[in-house]
């Protein structure tokens, strides 16, 4: 499979693109557009945004299809050896998993836009992006040409975003046997030794989490816009952060580190350490599964503590973003009716949406709050000699090296082998409970010298959270163990 993608009126938002299909031997040939994107639990319909649709044969002849949902193609090719697929897609909108273009910039998350024929999902796929020759490709896949880059199978393709540009900024630095690379595009002077300086410490420090690192290279793509964003999406060897505004000095310094810290975590937890329910993808429909507060939860949790033990993060600096994490779980859904497995599997209702007062929790801010009770509950038992730390490495060891999805059940295991002993009482007020859980948080922060204060005297409304720090000794030596650095 072989696509074009050409943006020849930036202006008008319109991104056209030429899928070519070769070795076709059958009568018909389903083609299908994803409805949704790894990442990102819910349906998109990315077929909404196609303008124009033309199919031809070999010799440019129109070939008859009908459209058999929303977003599947039937072509009939009987004596057809190749198409081509013609189509214009309109897309207005940036963030970490759209596509766009103008007059500097071509950005593609393939999945957005990319066909693909029933069956051969498999097969090698090639993109050729129609762009001037002095402009640089940012992607984690394989350039065999300035402007072509191509992929092992259709899986590949669409978890690799790119960015094109003559005016990309480009850094790497190496762990290992793994070459980072650090691509920026927007009207920033990035301080590149103080990036280097950071995002080596903490890629050095999630590499001896896990003792190894999955891929050969690995590309941070980031665009900074001059309004607001903050949108991160993980891949199998880079992540996509958009990011604004461009003017906000340390503050964006700061949400640079904490997304792209997140986003290096998942490359075990997700991309490899996977739910069994999303292997392989289904691009074609939801695809229900309880656990998301263990992809994103954990991997919330994990994403500024490991700022903090690689020193990127000061302990003001990791207090700060923790406090945030539990406010905004506490104050607006500290009282929600739904659990973490119901959250996690409603994530395709309305997961990403605001939706009805006190019905579903987070499972970011929710899953990192339960991470956090259960990594102080193994560590306060086991003296610090296990940890969380220690799940993730047995999960990584049997699931995600191995590639083979887990279970929910698979997970609970694990966690129960490493405390040593059975969990009911985790799982049952935790994950599948929904009543709230500030004694709870606050049993195990006091075993690290913290306090969650807040506000019980109207329990109808949410309350005010504030992170409370006490310096007695055994909490300070906690402390520092469960954060890793020195006292």
């Amino acid at each position: 499979m072989h696509y074009r993608i050409s943006s020849t009126n930036p202006s008008s938002r319109l991104l056209e693109v030429d899928f070519l299909l070769t070795a076709i031997s059958s009568s018909t040939v389903d083609l299908q557009l994803p409805a949704w994107r790894p990442g990102r639990y819910e349906i998109q319909n990315f077929a909404k945004n196609i303008q124009r649709f033309e199919i031809f044969d070999q010799t440019g002849k129109p070939l008859a299809f009908q459209k058999i949902t929303k977003d599947r193609w039937r072509v009939q090719t009987e004596g057809v050896s190749e198409l081509v697929a013609r189509y214009t897609y309109y897309s207005n909108t940036i963030n970490a998993g759209t596509s766009y273009a103008d007059d500097r910039l071509l950005y593609i998350n393939p999945v957005n836009l990319c066909l693909y024929a029933d069956g051969r999902l498999l097969e090698p796929c090639t993109l050729e992006l129609a762009i001037p020759d002095d402009w640089q490709v940012a992607c984690g896949m394989q350039q065999t040409a300035s402007n072509i880059l191509t992929a092992a199978d259709f899986y590949e393709l669409v978890d690799c975003p790119l960015i094109a540009s003559p005016d990309l900024q480009h850094l790497a630095y190496e762990i290992d046997e793994t070459r980072f690379h650090v691509w920026i595009n927007g009207n920033i002077k990035p301080d590149w030794e103080r990036i280097r300086h950071d995002f080596r410490r903490f890629s050095e420090t999630q590499i001896r989490l896990f003792g190894e690192f999955p891929e050969k290279d690995y590309h941070f793509l980031t665009l900074i816009l001059p309004t607001a964003h903050y949108h991160g999406v993980e891949h199998r060897n880079s992540t996509m952060l958009v990011l604004g505004p461009n003017d906000e000095g340390e503050g964006l310094y700061t949400d640079l580190l904490g997304v792209s810290s997140h986003e290096l975590f998942h490359t075990w937890n997700v991309i490899r350490i996977r739910p069994t329910e999303l292997l392989p993808y289904d691009f074609t429909r939801e695809t229900y599964f309880t656990t998301c507060f263990v992809a994103e939860g954990v991997t919330t949790y994990y994403g500024d503590l490991l700022l903090r033990r690689a020193d990127v993060f000061t302990d003001a600096a990791y207090w700060k973003e923790l406090q945030v994490l539990l406010k905004r779980h506490f104050e607006p859904s500290g009282r929600s009716f739904q659990s973490l497995t119901e959250s996690s599997w409603d994530l395709w209702l309305d997961g990403y949406d605001k939706g009805v007062p006190n019905r579903k929790v987070s499972v970011y801010y929710k899953g990192a709050t339960v991470a956090l009770i259960l990594d102080l509950h193994i560590r306060r038992k086991w003296n610090h000699a296990r940890s969380l730390d220690d799940v993730m490495r047995l999960m990584w060891e049997r699931f995600g090296k191995p590639f083979v999805g887990y279970t929910l059940e698979e997970y609970r295991a694990i966690t129960e082998e490493v405390a040593g002993e059975p969990l009911d009482w985790y799982y049952e007020r935790c994950i599948f409970g929904n009543e709230p859980l500030e004694p709870l948080l606050n049993e195990y922060l006091a075993f690290v010298g913290l306090q969650l204060e807040y506000d019980a005297t109207d329990l109808v409304s949410a309350p005010s959270v504030l992170l409370v720090q006490h310096e007695d000794a055994a909490g300070l030596q906690n402390r520092y163990q469960w954060l890793g650095v020195q006292s």
